[in-house]
């Protein structure tokens, strides 16, 4: 036990977190690890198993209580508080009694509809299956993050069948009961070993699992009950998403693949990613962006001009700015749509010295470079010139 990770860990969610709060972790966490999504990937197989464990656990309240209380000898078969029944996470069919892997199956069916590789571990295996997830990136411009807006996008999914409605039978009939597995979708066989007899539990060849017979195909879907369609969706985009995040996550529910056996379909995932701004940088609700000014500008002070993203703003360059000073324009930034607040625009100020100067400028600044300087207090009893601060400056 001393190499797991704690559950609450694997899946990233705090101890006393929801039922609702555990599934949803879940789902993000078992799609990111999915083998269909990392294939030949040890690592991220590993973590699969890892996080189907956690969420063995976290979503069966009894093992929940138990782990909460005492860790992992809790829900561990052999530390005997009786949590797991002899038979692990669920009970594994022909080792120990149990019906399979119980809670994992739909964890399994959650993504590939029916366990690895088609194969099934017990359970209910004809009652409702939530559709998969999708993810979907779109491109969106630094103002539609900060203002908001709707977008359309394409994308090719798994749709309902509009001609049997989903059932994969054609229209005016109906399916019935498998009579090889009595509408279970498994089929167990037992054989006798040296060890005793053993029990075994495959996917129904006749069904594949659906627990139900189809006698006339729907034409159109050829009986799966879904087709694939290219589709034309708008997403909302809030104000202010992103935050200084490139990519931040859409959720539209209901908008995945359809469900099976009239369970509820997945969900969409937009990820959305923020083009950068040529003038502006985001951090939060701030911006930030950098003015050149010139030495009389910084000396003397001056009210500049910026083009921000609707309208120009006006900045006041206070007398005696020094080079890289940052000044706040507060309620210039955007606005937080769940706060209402407004975040602030940071103006940096860089100093530019110029390169060519004609002979009547370059005298100018000599004189002003021999003229005294009046010190700040407390006052230096003694004046010195612009050149000798300088060299002090840098000596």
């Amino acid at each position: 036990m001393a190499d797991k990770r704690d559950y609450y860990e694997v899946l990233g969610i705090q101890k006393g977190a929801s039922e609702d709060e555990i599934k949803s972790a879940f789902r993000k966490m078992a799609m990111k690890y999915h083998p269909d999504r990392n294939p030949d990937n040890k690592e991220a197989e590993e973590k699969f198993k890892e996080v189907n464990e956690a969420y063995s656990v976290l979503s069966d309240p009894d093992k929940k209580e138990k782990y909460d209380r005492f860790g992992f000898a809790g829900v561990d078969p052999n530390a005997g508080f009786g949590g797991a029944g002899g038979s692990g996470f669920g009970g594994f069919g022909g080792f120990g009694g149990g019906s399979g892997f119980g809670g994992f199956e739909d964890i399994f069916n959650m993504f590939t509809g029916g366990g690895f590789g088609g194969n099934s571990y017990g359970g209910n295996y004809n009652g409702p299956v939530e559709g998969a997830d999708i993810q979907q990136r779109m491109n969106i411009s630094f103002e539609e993050a900060v203002f908001g807006a709707k977008k359309k996008i394409k994308l090719t999914k798994n749709v309902e069948c509009a001609s049997c409605h989903g059932t994969g039978a054609k229209d005016g009939t109906s399916k019935h009961t498998c009579p090889s597995c009595g509408g279970r979708g498994q089929v167990e066989t037992v054989q006798q070993t040296i060890l005793g007899a053993m029990r075994s539990v495959r996917t129904c060849p006749t069904c594949h699992g659906t627990g139900e017979v189809i006698d006339i195909p729907c034409p159109e879907c050829k009986g799966a009950g879904k087709v694939r369609k290219t589709v034309e969706l708008t997403v909302d985009i809030p104000a202010g998403v992103g935050g200084g995040q490139n990519s931040p996550v859409l959720t539209l529910r209901g908008q995945g693949e359809p469900g099976r056996n009239g369970g509820q379909p997945g969900d969409l995932y937009i990820v959305l990613n923020i083009q950068p701004h040529k003038v502006f940088d985001r951090s939060g609700d701030d911006l930030y962006t950098t003015i050149p000014i010139n030495f009389t500008q910084a000396a003397l002070g001056d009210e500049v001009t910026i083009k921000g993203l609707r309208e120009n703003i006006t900045c006041k360059i206070p007398s005696g700015t020094q080079p890289g000073t940052t000044l706040r324009l507060r309620g210039k930034g955007v606005r937080n749509a769940r706060t209402g607040r407004t975040g602030d625009m940071m103006v940096k100020v860089n100093l530019v010295v110029p390169t060519n100067l004609t002979d009547g400028q370059k005298e100018l600044l000599r004189q002003f470079g021999e003229a005294p300087v009046v010190e700040q207090p407390p006052a230096s009893k003694k004046k010195s010139k612009w050149s000798d601060k300088v060299k002090d400056f840098f000596d």
